[in-house]
């Protein structure tokens, strides 16, 4: 079977990695064009277009798909190499760009999407990110036939997956991406053979997992521990947790809720367990942080070169 393979982040990697393991031919490549990363701000492929390259698969970076948008020559570009691809099916994993609906009706067994999420919860850009922050039991991924729509396709195939009381995006992410991998290949398998059964999503159920803005990385200590605890999972590695005391904004990437009272944002005490913090409800203990420019680390050794005292407020 012929399979074009869509997607750009280290998630879609391990997807197209499997399809490759396990035998499909991937005649094309679609990846978001290089973007600026890392102090120097050079530009950097993605991990897709990395292992494309890397198995001498062609790679197409088109800026649209949208032959009548903005970039109208990088779409029939891009719909030229599709065409000769010639592929039975398109899969597409976290690709970062609105398929046309020329592009859903190229390929003959259709676009098949892998989303992480049990749709249809967290149809959007964060599943990952919002099912911690909302703290979920469990989460998984979703094999859907793309349609026109927001990830509103019939479902195809479905993994379950346990979310840890310790689990952060990464970790989460970690567990998700080969997860997506194995269902693909079977999707892939059970439709060269007629056999797939598409079914509608559900109309109830339905929440939309919006794109992580840097903005929402201040806490509000005002709010429950708890919450604030996920969201310090949710938020690791982007865009990470942030608070501010004297005068330094702070990266907080380790806490736990602990029964203790306050006025929001005062510490409470501190020692090498760890700075807790009072909250609209309970308290956090921060285990982990890191100043700026610096590296995470241990509540201990942050403090060995960083004061932090009872009676200290923390801001946003």
């Amino acid at each position: 079977m012929r399979v074009i393979f869509a997607g750009t982040p280290e998630f879609a990697r391990a997807a197209l990695e499997t399809l490759h393991r396990s035998g499909f031919e991937i005649p094309l490549v679609l990846t978001q064009p290089d973007r600026p990363a890392g102090r120097g701000m050079k530009l950097q492929a993605s991990p897709v277009k990395q292992f494309a390259l890397a198995h001498g698969i062609a790679v197409a970076q088109p800026r649209s798909l949208r032959l009548d948008g903005k970039y109208p020559d990088d779409a029939a570009g891009a719909r030229a190499a599709i065409e000769a691809a010639a592929a039975d099916a398109i899969v597409v994993a976290a690709y970062g760009l609105i398929l046309p609906q020329w592009t859903l009706d190229q390929p003959r067994l259709g676009c098949l999407n892998i989303h992480a999420s049990l749709l249809p919860r967290w149809r959007g850009a964060a599943p990952i990110h919002r099912a911690i922050e909302a703290g979920d039991a469990e989460t998984g991924v979703t094999i859907m036939q793309m349609d026109a729509g927001l990830d509103t396709g019939a479902m195809l195939l479905t993994g379950r997956l346990a979310i840890g009381a310790r689990d952060t995006t990464a970790s989460l992410h970690d567990k998700l991406a080969p997860l997506g991998g194995r269902l693909v290949v079977e999707a892939l398998e059970i439709a060269a053979c007629g056999g797939l059964a598409p079914v509608p999503q559900p109309s109830e159920g339905i929440t939309y997992a919006h794109k992580i803005e840097k903005a929402e990385a201040a806490l509000d200590w005002s709010q429950p521990a708890a919450l604030l605890e996920r969201k310090i999972r949710a938020f690791d590695p982007f865009p990470g947790a942030s608070a501010s005391i004297g005068g330094e904004t702070l990266k907080l990437w380790g806490a736990e809720v602990i029964a203790r009272q306050g006025t929001p944002g005062t510490v409470l005490a501190v020692d090498d367990t760890g700075v807790a913090v009072a909250c609209g409800d309970d308290a956090l203990l921060l285990t982990q942080l890191q100043r700026a420019g610096g590296k995470r680390l241990p509540v201990a050794d942050f403090l060995r070169g960083f004061a932090v005292a009872p009676g200290m407020v923390f801001g946003a």
